[in-house]
C-alpha cells in the first residue's frame, strides 16, 4: 500500500461480453446495452504526493501524452481543483493494456487516479461519489471504478451490477491495426436487417454461471462494421475457436479480440499458437476478475 505519501494501484482492463446499440439519439450519441467484465490484465500507477505543486506524469510508452490530454491528468486535476489541493502529485504509469483497443485502458487509468488522489489526500469520497465525478472524464470511468460484471445502459453511464461472471481463462489478442471508434459508430447501420445480440439472455446465462451458454450468446453489433473493413479481426476469432476457445468476440469498438476457455491448458496452447501466428501484435493470457463480496 505504501506510506501516506505514496500509493501503488492496479488499473484493470475490461472486455464486453455483449454490446448492442439500441438506437441513434437526436444528439448524435448512441444508446447502448452492454455487458462489461473486468479482467486481470492491468496497468500499474505509482502515485506520490509532492510538495511541488502540479501534476507530473511519467510513462513507459513514449507516444502517450503526459499533459492535460491524458485522462490521468484530467482525473487528478478534477479532484485537486474541487478540493483546492495545494500540493502536487507525480505518477509513474506502467502501461500494459493495449492502447485504443476497446478495453477502456485510458478510462481505467483515470479511475485509478481518482481512487489514488482520494486516498492520498484523505478526501473521504465514497465509491459512488467518485463514480459521479468520473463520468465527467469519460463514459467508461464510473464502470472502471465499480469493476466486476455489470450491465451498462444509456450512453454507457447507467450501470447495474450483475452477479459475478464464472471464472475462466481469457485470451486477448490485438492486431497491429488501429480502429477509430467514431468511424465504427458512424458506419453502423441500424435497420430491420441488423442482427442484435440478446443481452437479456446473456444476463440469464451469467446468472446461471454457464460458460458455454455465455459463449454461445455473446455478441457485439459493432462487428458488422469492423469485420468487413478489417478481416484480420475475424481471422483472430477463427484462430481462437479452432484452438479450443468456447467463444471469441471483438471487445468494444475493437480491434482487440478475446477468447474464453474452459480450461487452463487449452488456453495456454492457444496463447502460444496465437503468438506464433503473427495475426496479433499484442497477445496476453489472463482471466476474469470479480469483486470480492
Amino acid at each position: 500500500m505504501g506510506s501516506n505519501n505514496d500509493i501503488s494501484l492496479k488499473a484493470l482492463a475490461k472486455i464486453n461480453l455483449g454490446l448492442d446499440v439500441v438506437r441513434r439519439r437526436e444528439d448524435g450519441y448512441h444508446e447502448v446495452r452492454m455487458i462489461m467484465q473486468t479482467i486481470q490484465l492491468y496497468d500499474r500507477l505509482d502515485i506520490k504526493r509532492t510538495q511541488e505543486p502540479g501534476i507530473q506524469i511519467q510513462t513507459n510508452l513514449s507516444f502517450l501524452p503526459v499533459n492535460e490530454n491524458n485522462l490521468i491528468y484530467k482525473a487528478a486535476k478534477l479532484l485537486m481543483d474541487e478540493f483546492s489541493i495545494i500540493d502536487g502529485v507525480s505518477v509513474k504509469l506502467d502501461k500494459r493494456i493495449p492502447v485504443a483497443a476497446g478495453m477502456a485502458g485510458g478510462s481505467t487509468d483515470a479511475a485509478a487516479m481518482l481512487i489514488g488522489v482520494n486516498r492520498l489526500f484523505s478526501l473521504g469520497l465514497t465509491k459512488r461519489q467518485l463514480m459521479e465525478r468520473g463520468v465527467q472524464i469519460g463514459a467508461d470511468v464510473p464502470y472502471c471504478i465499480m469493476r466486476g460484471t455489470a450491465l451498462a445502459e444509456g450512453i454507457g453511464e447507467a450501470l447495474s451490477p450483475l452477479p459475478p461472471m464464472v471464472k475462466c481463462p481469457v485470451l486477448i489478442a490485438k492486431p497491429s491495426i488501429s480502429v477509430s471508434t467514431k468511424f465504427v459508430y458512424q458506419n453502423l447501420k441500424l435497420d430491420d436487417t441488423t442482427i442484435h445480440p440478446d443481452i437479456d439472455r446473456l444476463i440469464d446465462d451469467i446468472k446461471a454461471k454457464n460458460l458455454h451458454d455465455i459463449a454461445a450468446h455473446m455478441g457485439n453489433v459493432l462487428e458488422t462494421v469492423t469485420i468487413p473493413n478489417y478481416p484480420v479481426i475475424d481471422e483472430i476469432k477463427k484462430h481462437m475457436l479452432s484452438n479450443g476457445a468456447v467463444g471469441a468476440m471483438m471487445s468494444g469498438s475493437g480491434p482487440t479480440v478475446f477468447g474464453l476457455f474452459d480450461d487452463e491448458d487449452t488456453a495456454k496452447k492457444a496463447y502460444k499458437a496465437m503468438r506464433s501466428s503473427h495475426l496479433a501484435r499484442q497477445v496476453y493470457l489472463t482471466s476474469v476478475y470479480n469483486n470480492r463480496k
